[in-house]
């Protein structure tokens, strides 16, 4: 069975979901969006790579969790010259092994307007 996690940032009103469980395991997703606000962070790649991990990190805690219990990242940027920037950011919070699995992909846009950064997770809770 799968279950909704209520994480307080996706609008419930849209047909998404930013977190969902099935027994142990946790499927994720965050964008750099304001959970106060609801407004995409300004600032460039650095301040939205730190709040899409902050949202991701929120979303795992929801679902009873944290960040060590990702076992798979995708990064979806929309310039490859941000990847050091994502870079410098994401060893902010992965800190320790075992690191979760991780790709990174360079798309042409995402779908909201300002957005340069979209992760996607999962994970094993204990």
């Amino acid at each position: 069975m799968i279950e909704r996690i209520e994480t307080g940032i996706a609008p419930s009103s849209a047909p998404i979901n930013d977190a969902v469980r099935a027994g142990k395991q946790v499927w994720l997703v965050a964008i750099a969006e304001d959970p106060a606000t609801g407004e995409i962070v300004s600032g460039g790649i650095e301040a939205q790579a730190r709040r899409c991990i902050e949202n991701l990190d929120i979303a795992i805690r929801a679902a009873g969790g944290t960040l060590a219990n990702l076992v798979m990242v995708q990064i979806f940027l929309i310039d490859s010259a941000d990847a050091p920037g994502m870079n410098a950011v994401y060893r902010e919070f992965f800190t320790s092994q075992p690191f979760p699995v991780r790709a990174t992909v360079v798309v042409k846009e995402l779908l909201a307007k300002g957005l340069r950064i979209e992760i996607t997770a999962q994970g094993v809770l204990d």
